[in-house]
Order: C-alpha cells, then structure tokens, then sequence
C-alpha cells in the first residue's frame, strides 16, 4: 500500500502563487522545488486551472504547491480562470504575490482579499535578471505594505533567500493540536473500534484510522484493534479497561454502552474535529440542532467525493437519525469535494465530515464563513453523539476531561461496575 507511506494531502503546507499572467509563477515554482514540475511558456494563460503539485521542500517538510492562473486573465474563459484561482485562497497557510510590472493594481487587490481571510503573504518580485528589480521593489511595498524578495527564477538569484523567508512564515503552531487532543499519553492502552462494513475500503483502512493508529505509536501507546463485533472478546482479553476507547461514529451509542467503567470514550470524528476544525464551535452547533425542526434546512458537507454507498454515513445515516429526531419532512443537502455555497443563509445547521482530506487551514475557513453567516456548524461525530444522547458523557479532545492516567480514569459510567 504505497499510498500510506506518503503524506496526505490534508497534511501538507498549502503554498498557493498568484500574479499575472507571464509573471513567472510557474517558473518559480520550477525553481523552488529544483524540478520542472510546473508548465513554463511565453504564451500568456499557459497555465488555467489550480495546478496542484505536493513536494518535499528542504527547509519546509512537506507541500502542496498550488499554481494558479493569472489573476489578470480575460475574456469569458478568463473570468472563469478568475474565479478557479480565487477559490483556492480559503486553501492557502502561505501565499506569495508575484510581481513583474510597475501596474500593481491587482496585486494590491489581490492582497487585500488574503488579507481578509486571515493568510500570510510574501511578495515576491521576480525576473531581476531582465527588470529594474530595485525600483520595482520600491513600488511594491509602497503598495503591498510588504517588504519583497527579489529574484531570477531563471537565474537562481534569491531563491535561498525565499525559502528562508517561506519557513520564518510559517503559521504558528502550523501542524498542531496533536491529533489524539491530550486524551492519551505514552503507556495508555487504547482500544480501537472500526466497524469493517460496506463503508470500509477493501483490503485496507481509512485514513482517519491509519493516522490514529500512527499517533498512538508516535505517542508510546497500545493500540489494540477490533470491530463492533468483537469488542467484547477485545475487552475481556485486556487485564484492566483501556484508558480510552476510540470508534468509528457509526457505532458510537452501541460501544458506548459496552463501555467498561475507567475508559474514556471518543471517536475518530472527535478526534478530527479538533485536529482539523473547531471543537468548541462543532459542540456549540451539534447544540444548537435542538432548535430544528421538520421545515429546517440542513446542509451535509464532505470533504472527500466518492460513489455512494447504501451505508454512507454523511448521505445515508446522519440524515436518518435528523429526520428521526427533528421531522420526517427536515430538508437535506448534500455537497462533496470543494463545492461549499455561496449562500449559507438559507441552512439551520451545517454538518462537516471529519475533514481528513483537507488541511486545517481549509477547513477552518469553512467554519468561519458558517460563523460569519450566522449559521451554527458542527462535526459528524459531535452530531451523532448529541443525537445519540451521549455528548455529555464522551470526551472531547483539547477541550474535554484531562487527560487520562493508566489506572487512574474517574469511572465513565459509573453506575456500571
């Protein structure tokens, strides 16, 4: 399984490139990564739709380099070109404006609109080996407010120099919280629970789970793995109950209820939930579902597109469980991949997937175009649990019960002995 040996994309530091046409963002990035990984050519609009491309990038781990269209594009093609790279803003953690004209109109605009949405930017003046780099610099920060790097992708010229200033840009805490959210420490058996139905690629584990799985080693845990089914024989073969129990959403109520008193219990959506989102908000909006009705619109967003399934959680199950608990006649809304709408105002709650495939940065910008419309948001599995009766009982990571100590666990249930 080649695929998990290298870094999700949902992983990697999101470096987008904007500027004009022929401006020499596909030759920089060329430069940057050291490989022609990106279309060079004198024809303007070369490149037309985001071209994604993940690197390893010394000084800067791993990447996705996002190289879009020029944002002076034209014409009705050109408009949508526009558009496609103005999408790929609410992705970025790092952005570089590209410049290579005294006109700097548009990356003026185009530095308000990153600025807006919270992403850190550089601005770049490229081509020094054919322009008046030094004057050029003067303009920009005149205008960008930003201090430029001058460089020749062709030459080499200040490359070193960018990478530098790539790293000292980095987001703070970029890679954190850690994914198991201070819910298990080194020595803690934790028990994991993944159902192996239709929903479970054959002959492998979903992401979510490998990344767990992995945290845990990383963490010095035990990890031991079992179904639903399972459980049982999993828990009688351990000395002592797991300091916490860990499982897919799907079967929150039913582990819940085998939970042996001393565990904690989450589930792998929680754990997403504060790795990639906002916890506090997603237990905020599985809250405010109480105020659904059967007229309420509800909106289902994931981040992974895939053929349905007959068990399909976002599709199939939590609608189900809406509609049981809030009228039959509740409308759905099902969106996949990067579609988000426009207008948010007409839905009563949003509900995420655990985002697993999109990084922190994308998915956080969801949660605050949710919250700037007023509209509450939560998580796949916050939501199961509070429909589920549960939420109050289960641990949330970062922000939940501290972290559990072998042995030492206050009872999660306990009336149960």
């Amino acid at each position: 399984m080649p695929g998990l040996q290298q870094t999700p994309s949902g992983e990697r530091l999101h470096i987008a490139i904007y500027g004009r046409r022929n401006a020499g963002k596909s030759s920089l990035i060329n430069a940057l990564t050291g490989q022609p990984i990106a279309l060079v050519s004198g024809v303007p609009g070369t490149t037309a739709d985001p071209v994604y491309k993940a690197m390893e990038i010394r000084g800067l781990g791993a990447c996705m380099l996002i190289d879009t269209a020029g944002f002076d594009d034209t014409g009705e093609l050109g408009t949508l070109r526009v558009q496609k790279t103005e999408q790929t803003i609410p992705k970025a953690d790092l952005a570089l404006i590209v410049c290579a004209g005294d006109d700097l109109s548009l990356e003026q605009a185009w530095s308000r609109k990153l600025r807006k949405q919270g992403v850190r930017q550089l601005a770049v003046v490229n081509q020094a080996d054919r322009i008046d780099a030094p004057a050029l610099a003067g303009k920009v920060e005149q205008a960008l407010g930003l201090s430029p790097l001058i460089v020749s992708a062709k030459t080499g010229q200040g490359i070193a120099a960018l990478l530098e200033a790539l790293a000292r840009a980095l987001p703070e805490g970029h890679g954190a919280p850690p994914l198991l959210g201070g819910l298990a420490q080194a020595g803690d058996t934790v028990l994991l629970v993944m159902p192996q139905d239709s929903e479970a690629p054959k002959g492998r584990l979903i992401l979510p789970q490998v990344q767990t799985i992995r945290a845990l080693l990383d963490a010095g845990c035990v990890s031991i793995n079992a179904t639903p089914q399972t459980l049982q024989a999993a828990l009688a073969a351990l000395q002592k109950p797991p300091a916490l129990i860990i499982t897919d959403s799907q079967v929150f109520r039913e582990v819940y209820d085998q939970c042996p008193a001393g565990s904690r219990l989450t589930s792998f959506s929680m754990l997403f939930a504060a790795y990639k989102g906002d916890i506090t908000a997603f237990v905020e909006g599985a809250r405010a579902a109480d105020r659904l009705t059967g007229a309420s619109r509800v909106l289902i967003a994931e981040a992974c597109t895939h053929a349905p399934l007959s068990e399909d959680i976002g599709r199939v199950k939590i609608p189900a469980l809406l509609r049981k608990t809030y009228g039959q006649s509740l409308q759905v809304d099902m969106v996949s991949g990067p579609a988000f709408p426009d207008d948010l105002g007409r839905y009563d709650l949003i509900v995420h997937c655990g985002g697993c495939m999109f990084s922190r940065t994308y998915l956080l910008s969801r949660v605050r175009t949710a919250q700037t419309a007023g509209v509450p948001i939560t998580n796949y599995g916050v939501l199961i649990a509070k429909l589920k009766g549960i939420l109050d009982d289960v641990a949330l990571p970062g922000g939940g019960p501290a972290p559990c100590t072998p042995g030492g666990a206050p009872p999660l249930h306990p009336a149960r002995g």
